[in-house]
């Protein structure tokens, strides 16, 4: 047995009430979460002691790069790969042992798109609620279906079979096949990449409106603007490891650097290009205070290529995200779970 019982089990064992239990418990928890792939001559840790809550009702953020992780500690909670070593629960439930319970407290988003093409959109969420017993009270149900088609604005494609939408539309899809049954934790693993604005906006307005009612929310995603505006708390995953979690604006105060922004049509000083950013003729440079942005500003002047579009502000994730992945500091937070 585990030397450190999680709060569910503490909660089990003192045989406190349901209703209590579910408000004191995380929604999820990953303990010492560690997942191996190896053949005969090679052995990666995609997971490596991966530990931390969150609490029900949050809306959490999970960062990192391509291939940090973040899908396979989804899948280690979906219960699509078991893990090598450590433990995850949903609401108490653990994803191994207790799996049907745990899927149930579940609606998760993939990032492929998914579908099958024989039925209409509204026959594929029927089936998917039915996947999870939700069919004793069908009207009830095909309310919440309606409510579903109109908040992601497939209310005209109701009836339209799932090979004639778009792509866009699909992913619209399978946001509702999560919803569907009602999951109290709500998993969207990059919900947004490669749809269109309009899309975004209406999915974080639900998905928003459904984390005011008190649903869990878990997103993975490389738009760090969404993270930043959308979730309360954040970790950071880097090659298997957590290396930042804390609030949102804990790790934003922590790195509140002064940022300039701009724009130039000619190549920046071999001193300055080593530390800046660049995306196209757009350069983000931090300076400490007053007196760099003017050692920054002359030097570009002094080399021919002076600044357009200048604008001065504080740190963003971006920021915060490029800094911890390429080692710059680790947040002290990052040792400790939530």
């Amino acid at each position: 047995m585990a030397a450190a019982l999680t709060l569910a089990a503490l909660a089990r064992r003192a045989s406190i009430p349901a209703a209590y239990n579910l408000a004191l418990m995380p929604a999820v928890s990953f303990q010492g979460v560690t997942k191996t792939y190896a053949d005969a001559r090679t052995e990666v840790r995609a997971l490596d002691d991966v530990s931390f809550d969150i609490e029900s009702g949050e809306f959490f953020g999970l960062l990192g790069p391509n291939g940090a992780g973040k899908t396979t500690l989804i899948s280690v909670l979906a219960g699509l790969t078991r893990a090598s070593a450590g433990r995850v629960e949903v609401h108490g439930h653990d994803v191994v042992g207790d799996y049907a319970a745990a899927r149930r407290c579940l609606g998760i988003v993939p990032q492929e798109l998914v579908f099958d093409p024989f039925f209409s959109v509204r026959e594929t969420l029927r089936i998917q609620s039915g996947y999870f017993g939700v069919r004793s009270d069908k009207r009830a149900n095909d309310a919440w279906i309606d409510e579903l088609l109109f908040n992601l604005g497939l209310t005209d494609k109701a009836d339209a079979n799932m090979r004639q939408l778009s792509g866009g539309m699909k992913r619209r899809v399978l946001v509702a096949q999560a919803l569907v049954h009602r999951p109290r934790v709500i998993v969207l693993d990059e919900p947004t990449a490669g749809v269109d604005v309009e899309l975004r906006q209406t999915l974080w307005q639900f998905v928003a409106r459904l984390n005011k009612e008190g649903h869990t929310v878990l997103l993975t995603t490389h738009y760090l603007e969404e993270a930043e505006a959308l979730c309360g708390r954040i970790a950071m995953l880097k090659q298997g490891r957590v290396v930042a979690l804390d609030s949102t604006s804990a790790l934003l105060a922590g790195r509140a650097s002064t940022m300039l922004r701009f724009k130039v049509d000619a190549p920046l000083p071999p001193a300055l290009a080593a530390q800046a950013r660049v995306t196209g003729r757009t350069v983000q440079l931090k300076a400490r205070d007053a007196q760099e942005i003017e050692t920054i500003l002359s030097a570009l002047r002094s080399a021919g290529c002076p600044a357009q579009d200048l604008e001065i502000g504080r740190a963003d994730l971006e920021d915060v995200f490029l800094e911890i992945m390429h080692g710059e500091s680790a947040h002290p937070a990052a040792a400790v779970p939530a």
